[in-house]
């Protein structure tokens, strides 16, 4: 169940200090989880290559709590990138309302494919884009070859 009363979703710069500050506690959580810092294939994100980037403030507290990106990867899809809810706020609904805003502002930008790469020792994050919608695919662009990737794709039209 969506409980959008507790949080709130806000179109933030990618420097923006909250923001960086999630995207560092995924990557501790990342780097634990598999046991090293080198788990994820390609160029990071970058403020020169998402277009998008949300992140979800508990309210009352006014603390951030959750994030994701976009990147764009040709005239008709992006990527979902650097999706990311703290401990205490994961079972809320707040990552399918991230996901939701991502989805639509691909869609304001005229991007009707979505496409996102998951590691293979994360299967929280893969039951949960299978349940969002999302379907596996091959492995595309820069994760073409990699052992650790799954990736999924979702239709927005």
């Amino acid at each position: 169940m969506l409980d959008a009363q507790r949080w709130t979703i806000e179109a933030r710069p990618w420097n923006d200090p909250a923001g960086e500050d999630l995207r560092l506690r995924q990557r501790a959580e990342l780097d634990a989880r598999y046991g090293t810092d080198d788990h994820e294939p390609g160029p990071l994100p970058s403020a020169t290559d998402v277009d998008v980037f949300l992140v979800a403030v508990e309210t009352g507290t006014g603390q951030a709590v959750a994030c994701g990106a976009l990147r764009q990867l040709d005239a008709t899809s992006a990527e979902v990138k650097r999706m990311y809810v703290t401990p205490h706020m994961r079972g809320t609904g707040v990552a399918t309302g991230v996901l939701r805003a991502l989805e639509a502002a691909a869609v304001e930008h005229g991007w009707h494919t979505v496409r996102l790469e998951t590691g293979n020792e994360q299967p929280d994050a893969i039951r949960f884009y299978s349940r969002e919608g999302y379907r596996e695919i091959p492995l595309f662009g820069n994760y073409i070859g990699s052992t650790l990737s799954v990736c999924f794709e979702r239709d927005l039209r």
